[in-house]
């Protein structure tokens, strides 16, 4: 009888088969992968760097402008080209009409009524005894020849001087050039309203507390700004709202 045939080897297996895959084999192969490389954000990266360039711009203007700004500035009197210095002292209040020595007046005896010099812009030549008390308060007054002053520069010395607390501009006639400027004991003259000595003067002398004789005072002066008096007028002194910070001699003093 005949014997039913065993499996060698303890267990059927699959030809070719050794529980794995062989070389040659037909067995099942997974598919390719597509790898896909990352593109760059060439725009984003474009736009970061236009953005840092045009920040480096601005910032280098900004420096440079500024620097420049400062080349201009002074820090001392005598850093400003062709400065007149006097030694004229204060509080010398009077009544009567002064014959003043340097014309624009920068010092010397002055009406009890000062002009008001709130950044002030004056079309008529304001009496004189009353601008040099401003000037005792601190004040800038700029003064321009209204016949010899260039097209444009009354716009631009309008423009430096309307508002500005401490300054007031007129006309003053007969000046030796066309524009000067005036603080107490100091004065400059210069062709055109152009010239860095300009503003090197109304930003070093306004208010500065070195060189006049009374610090703190007021350059707010009401019935001055809606009345101002002229060249040539008489004082008001003595008449109601005017105001006075000393008394009144009635003579000039030498």
């Amino acid at each position: 009888m005949a014997k039913d045939p065993k499996p060698q080897n303890g267990g059927a297996t699959r030809a070719g088969s050794s529980g794995g895959r062989t070389p040659g084999g037909t067995g099942r192969t997974r598919p390719p992968v597509n790898v896909v490389t990352p593109q760059k954000p060439w725009g984003l990266i474009a736009a970061a760097v236009a953005v840092a360039v045009f920040a480096v711009a601005v910032l280098g203007y900004a420096v440079v402008s500024v620097n420049r700004s400062n080349a201009d500035k002074v820090t001392s009197a005598d850093q400003i080209a062709g400065l007149g210095t006097f030694e004229y002292a204060g509080a010398q209040h009077v009544t009567t009409p002064v014959t003043y020595t340097e014309s624009p007046p920068v010092g010397g005896p002055h009406d009890n009524e000062w002009a008001d010099c709130t950044g002030t812009v004056y079309d008529v030549d304001v009496r004189h005894e009353n601008a040099v008390h401003s000037l005792e308060h601190g004040a800038v007054w700029v003064t321009y020849n209204p016949d010899t002053i260039a097209e444009g520069d009354l716009a631009t010395l309008e423009d430096l001087v309307d508002g500005r607390s401490g300054m007031m501009l007129s006309p003053y006639a007969g000046l030796s050039s066309p524009i000067s400027l005036q603080s107490w004991n100091h004065q400059v003259f210069v062709d055109s309203a152009a010239d860095e000595r300009v503003e090197q003067f109304a930003d070093f002398m306004v208010f500065n507390a070195d060189f006049y004789p009374e610090p703190g005072a007021t350059c707010e002066n009401p019935t001055f700004l809606t009345n101002p008096l002229v060249v040539g007028d008489q004082t008001r002194v003595g008449a109601p709202a005017v105001p006075s910070d000393a008394p009144v001699s009635e003579t000039p003093a030498p």
